[in-house]
This record gives C-alpha cells, structure tokens and sequence, in this order.
C-alpha cells in the first residue's frame, strides 16, 4: 500500500514539474537557473522522503526528519563544488546570489575591546542587544540537545578561550573581560543553560497520554492536539556518563567537545572569509539548518556513545560530521591570506588547552557520577 502511495505521490510530483516547465517563459537566463536549481532541490528532498532512512525523532513526522536528512545531504554537496572552485568563482557565485554582497566589506579597522575600564550601566546595558538575545536562545537549544550542565558549562568557557585565541584573526572576537565573563558566560550563556535544562526536567516529569485525533470531539481539543504533534512522543532522561562509564565512552565525549568548538568557529570564518553581514540571509539560512541538523547527529552520536547493542554511528550525524570538515577546509583553502597572519603559538596553545579542559571535564563529572551522586541517592 505504501509502494503504491508513493509511486502517486511521485507521478503527481512529475505532472506539476512537466505542467510549469511548458508553461514558463524562458527568455530570462537567470530566472531559469533559479528555476532550474530550485527543481532540482524540490525533486532531490521528495527522493529524501521516499528513500531516506528515518533518523532518531518520530515527531511531527519522520518524514519532515527525512528532509532534514535530505537538505543536509545537499549542502554538504554543495560544499564539496565550492571546494574545488577559485576563491573569485565562489565569490561570483554569491554575487549571483546576492549583488547586495559587493558592496559589503569586513572593517578590519574597526577597534574593540576599547575603554573596558569605562563601567557604567548604560554602558553595559548597550551590549544586551540582540546577539545577546542570539546568546541566551542559543544556549537553551544547546541545553536541551546535551542536557547535561558539565558539558555545557565546559564548552561554554571553552568557548571564551577560543575567543581569546583567534581573536588576532577575527577583530569581533575582542572583548572586555566583563563582556566575556559577565555578560556572555553568567548572564547570557548561564542563564540559556539554567532554562533550558529546566524544560528538560519538566518535560521529563510530564505524564504522555497521546489520543488520536480521531477521538477528540472539540474543535479546541483537536487544535490543542495538532499543536502537541510537534513536541516528543516521550522524553527519556539522558546520561552521557555514570560510574561504570568505559574509557572509549570518555574519549568519545571529549572528542564532541573539541568538535562543537570547531563547528562554532566554521561559523565565524566563514562569513568573515567570504565577506557576510551576520544578519544576511546565508547567514541566517545555515544557522538553522545547522541546527536542525544538529539535533538528530547528537541524538545518534548519544545512543552510539552509550548504547553497546549500536556499533556504528548514525548516517545524518556522519554527514554532519563530514559538513563541519569541509566547511573547515573551505575555510583553509580560500582563507590563506587570513591564516597566514595566524600566531602558531596561540592555535597550539589552545588546541593543547581545549583537548586538557575537554578531559578535564569530563573526568570530573565521572568523579562527581561515582563519589557524590552515589552518596547522596
């Protein structure tokens, strides 16, 4: 029945396609590139839905999970082309895009970090602006993927070091240290961190009785329903580690810490690089699917950390791992100008930094599983 449903699905998909493309006027080139890729992306995600395998979630639909899938397989393919382009083709390829671009150029003079010990509140009141709001939201997203506050707290002043250490390379890096440490860690990221894991716990508490659609009488029922479709069927508790935790469970996790800094640094780089405002649209469009990939790559790499049934990591977070190496070499490649103007030292000295605090970390909170969790229960 399925089959059937889905070779309909596909033929009626084929129509509309053949409908537009007989009907359109083709006179204008770029009009039919657009239309061209915009074709090719709708028929690839509809070969998602019906091919690709179903990730970890259920909800609203494994389906809209297998486009993610789908959407993630193709920017990694478009990485790939851009990876074997010139750094002029790649910047006329988002001319094309967007000409707005042209006219936009990253002000290397511009000077940060200046007067810090100028504190007032008025002052420190004009940095809460919507990237600390960026901030906050984000780190209640990270809460609620880790759900774990020693790895957050960990890659959240991890995170303020990496600052530190390329902030030779990128200007807007440079901060004040109340910036840093007050605004950005207690306040905007502790803050994202505390609400985050808040809902964790009481979505973890919350009693699940689903009834079909079907069955609900009341117009409002059923709209409280259909809106309840888009949260967790179940929300199991998550426990990275535990007293018996293995050594290939403890590298693991040490091995996501570094890699979630380097997935956050891709971000900078690249519209650094390649000459982005943060607001503009690429920006925005990869942030978001950056995060919704993010979700179900955590999801398979947690059951494959500590499920010992799994003996393989998941196929969306092997493509999202295979994305953060190529945006990294993307960067590499048409950045040399940029990373030649790099201090060797201060990269050494945070790798070193980030593998030592990343162990550190999670060594701790194995000793705090077995010694205080153990006599408190």
């Amino acid at each position: 029945m399925r089959r059937g449903g889905d070779c309909n699905f596909g033929i009626i998909c084929w129509l509309i396609n053949n409908f537009f493309l007989y009907f359109r006027d083709e006179r204008d080139i770029q009009e039919n590139i657009w239309s061209g890729i915009c074709c090719v992306v709708f028929f690839f995600l509809i070969v998602s839905v019906l091919t690709f395998p179903n990730g970890p979630f259920t909800r609203p639909h494994p389906a809209l999970w297998r486009i993610v899938f789908g959407m993630s397989v193709l920017y990694l393919l478009a990485l790939l082309f851009l990876l074997f382009q010139s750094y002029s083709t790649v910047y006329a390829i988002m001319y094309w895009i967007d000409p707005n671009l042209r006219n936009f150029h990253i002000d290397m003079d511009k000077e940060y970090a200046v007067n810090c010990s100028d504190i007032t509140f008025a002052r420190v009141w004009s940095h809460v602006d919507v990237f600390a709001w960026g901030h906050f939201l984000g780190w209640a997203f990270k809460a609620i993927l880790f759900r774990h506050a020693g790895l957050l707290w960990a890659i959240s002043i991890m995170w303020e070091i990496t600052e530190i250490a390329f902030a030779h390379l990128l200007p807007n890096f440079k901060e004040c240290w109340w910036d840093s440490l007050i605004l950005d860690v207690l306040i905007c990221n502790g803050l994202g961190i505390w609400c985050g894991l808040k809902i964790c716990k009481a979505l973890e508490m919350r009693e699940y009785k689903w009834v079909s659609i079907r069955d609900i009488s009341s117009t409002t029922g059923k709209i409280k329903r259909a809106i309840l479709q888009f949260t967790p069927v179940q929300w199991t508790p998550v426990r990275w580690l535990d007293p018996t935790s293995t050594y290939m469970r403890f590298f693991a996790l040490s091995q996501l810490v570094v890699f979630w800094q380097i997935s956050e640094l891709n971000t900078f780089f690249l519209k650094h690089i390649f000459e982005m405002p943060p607001s503009h649209p690429l920006v925005i469009a990869r942030l978001c699917l950056v995060g919704v990939i993010v979700a179900p790559s955590v999801r398979q790499y947690y059951t494959y950390v500590t499920d010992p049934y799994c003996k393989r990591v998941g196929t969306q977070c092997w493509v999202y791992g295979a994305i953060m190496v190529t945006e990294s070499m993307l960067c590499i490649k048409n950045g040399k100008e940029l990373f030649g103007q790099a201090q060797v030292c201060n990269v050494i000295v945070w790798l070193v930094i980030q593998i030592l605090v990343s162990i550190g970390c999670v060594y701790g909170v194995v000793l705090y599983h077995r010694y205080f969790e153990v006599r408190t229960a």
